[in-house]
C-alpha cells in the first residue's frame, strides 16, 4: 500500500465532511430559489404585473448560475494547483456570508433600487461559492475512495443536494405557517440567518481533514498543470461537450420539479403553498436514500449506462407526473413529485459526480468537473424557472409545452451519456 493511501477512518471523515459541506452550500443556494418566486418578487421587484415581478426575481436566481462557472474556473484552477481542501474552506465562507447578508437585506420599500442591486450582488457571490464547492466536495470523496467503489463514495456528497433541499423547503414550510404579514416581514429571513450556524459546523469539520492522496502524489512528483483550464480545453474538448450534454436533464428536471413546482402547484393548481413545500421536502427525504443506491449500482452497471437509463426514465415519467399534479389532489400530487424526483431523478444524480470525474485525469479534474457542471448549469438550471414560467403562461396554464421541454432535455442527456467512454482508471 502506498504511504498516502487513506485508512477507513480517514475515508469516513472525508465523506462526512463532504456531505456536511455540500448540504450547507445547497441549503443556501436552494433557499434562494424557493423564496424567489414567493417573497423576492414582492419585496425586491415590485411590479404591476405579477408575472413580470416573478420573472425578475427568477432572473436573479439565474444570475447565480451564470456566476457558478466563474467560481468553478477560479477555485478549480487553485484546487488543481494548490489543493482541494483549502478551496473548500474558502467556498464555504463565501457562501455562508452571502446567505446571512441576504437575510438581513432591507427591501425595495426601505432603500429603493439599492435593494435589488445588492440582492443581485449577493446572489453572484452565492454562485461563485457553489461554483467552487461542488467540484471540490465530490473530488474529496472520489479521490479518497477505492477504484471499484468510486461511484458509491462520490455519490455520498450528492446527498447534500437532497438534504439541503429538504432543509430549505422544510424551514420555509415551517415559516409559512406564520400569518402572511409576519412571514413576509421577518419569517423568511430566519431561514437565511440560520445559515451561520451550519457554516460554523461545516468549517470546524473541514479544517480537520487532509488533502486527497491523488493530489498529494501530484504535488510530490511536481506534475501539476501550469494552467489547468488551458490544458483542459486542449486535451478534453469531446469529454467537456459530452459531460455538459449529460448534465442537461439534471438541471432541467430538478429545477422544474423541485423549484418551479412550488409556484406551479400553488398558483395554477390551487394547492396550498405550505402543502407544496412539504411535498418537495418529502421528495428530498426519499432522495437521500436513493442517491447512494444508484451510485453503488453505477459501480456494477457502469456510470454511462446507469445515467442513460435514468435519463430515459425521466422522459417517460414527465407527462404522467404533470397530469397527476394537475388533479389538485395533494396525495396524487405528492406521488407526482416523490416518485419522479425522489426516486427516478436519483438514477442520474447519484452516478453523476463519478461520471464527470472519470472524464478527466487528476491534474485538471477539479477544473474539469467544475466547468462541466457549472457552465452547463447556466442553460440547464439557471434559466429553467424563467423558461418554465414563460411556457406555462404561453400555454395559458397548461403544462404541455413545459413537459415537452423536459422530455427534450432528457433525450439529449441520454444520447450524450451513451456516447461517453469510461477511461481506464488512472
Amino acid at each position: 500500500m502506498h504511504s498516502n493511501e487513506p485508512t477507513p477512518g480517514q475515508l469516513r471523515r472525508v465523506v462526512f465532511a463532504s456531505v456536511i459541506g455540500a448540504t450547507i452550500e445547497w441549503y443556501d443556494f436552494f433557499l434562494y430559489g424557493i423564496v424567489a418566486g414567493i417573497v423576492f418578487n414582492k419585496l425586491y421587484f415590485p411590479a404591476e404585473d405579477p408575472v413580470v415581478s416573478t420573472l425578475l426575481a427568477y432572473t436573479t436566481f439565474a444570475i447565480g448560475f451564470v456566476a457558478r462557472p466563474l467560481g468553478g474556473v477560479i477555485f478549480g484552477h487553485f484546487g488543481d494547483k494548490i489543493g482541494r481542501k483549502n478551496m473548500l474552506v474558502m467556498t464555504l465562507m463565501i457562501m455562508g456570508v452571502a446567505t446571512v447578508l441576504i437575510g438581513a437585506l432591507p427591501t425595495y420599500g426601505q432603500i429603493g433600487i439599492a435593494a435589488p442591486i445588492l440582492l443581485l450582488l449577493l446572489r453572484i457571490a452565492q454562485g461563485i461559492g457553489i461554483g467552487g464547492e461542488w467540484g471540490g466536495a465530490v473530488l474529496m470523496a472520489y479521490e479518497y475512495a477505492p477504484g471499484h467503489k468510486r461511484g458509491f463514495y462520490a455519490s455520498l456528497p450528492q446527498i447534500g443536494l437532497a438534504i439541503g433541499l429538504c432543509l430549505a423547503s422544510g424551514v420555509t414550510a415551517i415559516a409559512s405557517l406564520l400569518p402572511e404579514v409576519e412571514f413576509m416581514s421577518w419569517g423568511w429571513r430566519v431561514a437565511f440567518l440560520a445559515s451561520v450556524l451550519l457554516v460554523a459546523v461545516g468549517l470546524y469539520i473541514r479544517l480537520k481533514i487532509m488533502e486527497t492522496p491523488e493530489f498529494t502524489r501530484i504535488k510530490e512528483t511536481q506534475t501539476e498543470a501550469k494552467l489547468p483550464f488551458v490544458d483542459l480545453i486542449r486535451e478534453y474538448p469531446k469529454n467537456i461537450l459530452l459531460g455538459m450534454g449529460a448534465r442537461y436533464i439534471d438541471g432541467v428536471f430538478f429545477n422544474v420539479f423541485a423549484v418551479f413546482s412550488i409556484v406551479y402547484l400553488s398558483k395554477y393548481v390551487n394547492v396550498e403553498r405550505t402543502t407544496a413545500l412539504w411535498l418537495v421536502t418529502a421528495s428530498a427525504l426519499v432522495m437521500i436514500g436513493t442517491i447512494p443506491i444508484f451510485g453503488r449500482l453505477s459501480d456494477s452497471w457502469g456510470r454511462p449506462k446507469t445515467y442513460a437509463i435514468g435519463s430515459m426514465a425521466l422522459a417517460l415519467v414527465t407527462f404522467p407526473a404533470f397530469w397527476m399534479m394537475g388533479t389538485g389532489d395533494p396525495f396524487i400530487a405528492g406521488l407526482a413529485l416523490i416518485v419522479p424526483l425522489g426516486i427516478v431523478y436519483a438514477m442520474c444524480y447519484g452516478p453523476e459526480a463519478a461520471l464527470f470525474s472519470d472524464l478527466f485525469d487528476a491534474r485538471v479534474r477539479y477544473t474539469g468537473i467544475s466547468f462541466v457542471y457549472q457552465f452547463s448549469g447556466i442553460f440547464a438550471s439557471g434559466i429553467t424557472p424563467i423558461i418554465a414560467t414563460y411556457l406555462i403562461t404561453k400555454n395559458e396554464g397548461s403544462p404541455t409545452y413545459l413537459a415537452a421541454y423536459v422530455v427534450f432535455a432528457a433525450l439529449v442527456s441520454m444520447v450524450s451519456a451513451m456516447a461517453i467512454k469510461r477511461p481506464v482508471d488512472r
